[in-house]
């Protein structure tokens, strides 16, 4: 990747500036501007996120913020409240005091003598989050907005649930969020009060999957910051982007569906990262589609960027299934308009082993699958990181239903999302159903293309469940994620069903056996028909970025992921370990531009029976620790979670260290009834 060193605009750097909000708490902000801003101003550039500006995400910003200031841009690094730097408490995300905070945050960039006025955000994930909640309220000086890998709905397509299901990325993420919060601030530039700070933040100390578990069903708590509720709240401009292998692509088209603001997609086969460096590739030069981006909307520079299709995408190639891709083959294309008037949905039944364009007289199949089903299924998002792809389906295909069309003769291209249509009965009151869409290539390998899943008890109502009635039939839609794929002559394509998803999914409260009515259930395809303008898109330069500080490794990072099968007991269990955190893959690393030594380690269980998930359970571990000269902040953290039939129990410890004395620490046993999941 090319390094740019030399700008138009020289650089200068403000490491740290305190914001201080109407009601005195100050946040921390780092701040790249030109050189000579104050004697002639910029339009400015806001991110704001929890993830430590200081240390933490230090290596990922400079690259961007210096790159965005050189061209002519203030660019702002903001600490949310309670976190990094900044004075307060996070006691949950998407708060509305987060939302007021911004808002203050943009009213006082506005007011400095560098600003020209009007104002940018971007973010990726909870940055995406923000900007598209900041935005809603309308605020003057916001003209635009890129938001990356978020959402529009928080309750149907954040990392807590998917489809009604508990996934156990809310225990995942939450922990790693759990863990950052227990941070001190930096006493470098927090001064002497930042140990009284730190254990403000210990005393409040929330355990966030807690709270999100106490929330089963879409209710008030999830419709605040889901713009969705009124896209028409959103006036400024929106550049959504996201990627294939990440977890938030059906925000994507909703959104260009749904907003009436100027607004543009693109869609990758990247995953949860920005497009100048992340895998799979192809990498495009991001950071100079975001400049075309901020010139139009903040510097009024025609420059064609709204001339262009608002929908792009990505249409992937088949590829055999692989842990991890350096590369999607595949092509760019572009809709006019979204929804594409151009793309037509194509009806295969599912006939018994079968799919095809003619039903079958009716039948039944019946599947009460393993509680394993889903270990070929990798990561709910990944980072680019060995091991989140999904594998070959195959042993996944062997514990469900499966019905497979006849082999392709003519190339077949979709764009959007498959829909399962299906009439099932079931014999518990919560149940289950997973489908993926497969490509089965003339070698008999099985590679996901896309899934769905869907609690059945919220087949009416995400925000109103009702419990199954055993042995009564029911006709559910379950929409798969969206994707852009092409199916190559030779191949097949699969529909496979199953009860359970381990361990992307918490398995339901007993096991389901589930009955599928074949020659009535159906796969709607989202056919796109070729366009011969797609050859004539403007194509993306290569990519670049600013510089940034080098970190020295002191000691490499080990990885690990490993499946462990125990003939004795039926159980299987499932680990990663991983000690490479942000600092350039080493588990211990110096950053000698703030003088401070950087650790952190992660390690993951997640262990099921064969046919009995009374006995699942998820556990996190985490070791993170800051140190410079004599000082030094080290935290450790467990959170498990197990569950019955009636209950979830969700149990943590929290240990923090000063130096090598016990600062604080504090365990939690919380029991949460389960709410028809």
């Amino acid at each position: 990747m090319k390094v740019v060193d030399s700008f138009p605009r020289t650089v200068r750097e403000i490491e740290n500036t305190w914001i201080t909000m109407p009601d005195g708490c100050r946040l921390a902000a780092r701040i790249w501007l030109p050189e000579d801003a104050e004697e002639h101003p910029v339009p400015a550039i806001l991110e704001c996120m929890p993830y430590r500006k200081r240390d933490f995400t230090r290596l990922r910003d400079e690259p961007l913020h210096h790159y965005l200031a050189g061209h002519g841009y203030a660019s702002i690094r903001l600490d949310l409240r309670g976190s990094g730097d900044s004075d307060g408490l996070i006691l949950d995300e998407y708060l509305q005091q987060e939302q007021d905070d911004c808002l203050a945050v943009l009213d006082w960039i506005t007011s400095q003598p560098w600003c020209s006025g009007p104002v940018g955000m971007f973010g990726i994930s909870w940055g995406g989050f923000n900007a598209l909640q900041v935005a809603a309220h309308q605020p003057e000086c916001l003209k635009a907005i890129i938001t990356m890998c978020s959402t529009d709905d928080r309750y149907a397509d954040d990392a807590h649930y998917m489809g009604g299901c508990l996934l156990n990325e809310n225990l995942n993420w939450g922990s790693v969020f759990f863990a950052t919060a227990a941070f001190p601030p930096d006493p470098a530039l927090y001064g002497d009060d930042w140990r009284e700070q730190w254990r403000y933040r210990l005393e409040n100390q929330v355990l966030y999957p807690a709270v999100w578990m106490r929330h089963q069903q879409r209710d008030d708590y999830w419709k605040h910051g889901s713009v969705c509720e009124n896209f028409d709240d959103i006036q400024c401009a929106v550049y959504a982007v996201g990627g294939w292998a990440d977890g938030y692509p059906n925000a994507i088209p909703r959104m260009m569906e749904g907003l009436s603001a100027p607004r543009k997609a693109l869609i990758g086969p990247w995953s949860h990262a920005f497009p100048h460096n992340a895998l799979p590739g192809p990498a495009i030069g991001f950071f100079q589609e975001m400049l075309r981006w901020w010139d139009y909307w903040l510097k009024d520079i025609d420059n064609g960027i709204m001339d262009e299709p608002p929908m792009r995408v990505w249409m992937e190639e088949h590829v055999p299934p692989a842990p991890l891709y350096e590369y999607r083959p595949g092509r760019w294309v572009a809709e006019p308009t979204w929804p594409s008037e151009r793309i037509h949905n194509e009806t295969l039944y599912l006939n018994v082993l079968s799919m095809g364009r003619k039903a079958e007289p009716e039948d039944r199949m019946r599947i009460t699958s393993p509680e394993t089903t889903g270990l070929a299924g990798g990561d709910w998002y990944g980072f680019g990181g060995e091991g989140e792809m999904a594998i070959d389906q195959r042993e996944d295909d062997g514990k469900s239903l499966v019905f497979d069309a006849d082999t392709v003769s003519e190339r077949i291209e979709i764009l959007g999302a498959p829909v399962a249509e299906l009439e099932v009965t079931v014999d518990r009151p919560v149940a289950y159903v997973i489908v993926r869409l497969n490509d089965v290539a003339p070698d008999g390998a099985s590679t996901r293309v896309t899934w769905g899943v869907l609690n059945l008890t919220q087949r009416e109502s995400r925000e109103h469940p009702e419990p199954l009635e055993a042995g009564k039939r029911y006709r559910v839609r379950v929409q798969m994620k969206d994707v852009a794929y092409a199916f190559a002559p030779g191949h097949t394509m699969r529909l496979a069903v199953s009860t359970s998803y381990w361990p992307m999914i918490w398995p339901a409260p007993e096991p389901v056996r589930l009955t599928l009515h074949t020659g009535v259930s159906s796969l709607q395809l989202p056919v796109r028909p070729p366009r011969e303008e797609d050859e004539q898109l403007r194509p993306f330069e290569p990519p670049e970025r600013g510089p940034q500080s080098e970190p020295e490794a002191l000691s490499s990072g080990d990885f690990r992921r490993t499946v462990e099968r125990n003939l004795i007991n039926n159980e299987t269990t499932y680990r990663i370990y991983n000690e490479g955190g942000d600092f350039g893959g080493a588990s211990l690393a110096y950053i000698e531009d703030i003088d401070l030594t950087a650790g952190y380690s992660l390690g993951k269980w997640f262990r099921t029976h064969e046919y009995d998930a009374s006995g699942a359970e998820a556990r996190i571990d985490q070791n993170c620790i800051l140190q410079r000269d004599d000082w030094s902040a080290r935290v450790a953290c467990v959170t498990r979670l197990t569950a019955d039939p009636q209950h979830f129990r969700l149990r943590a410890t929290l240990h923090a260290y000063d130096g090598d004395a016990l600062f604080f620490e504090r365990e939690w046993d919380e029991w949460i009834p389960r709410h028809l999941i």
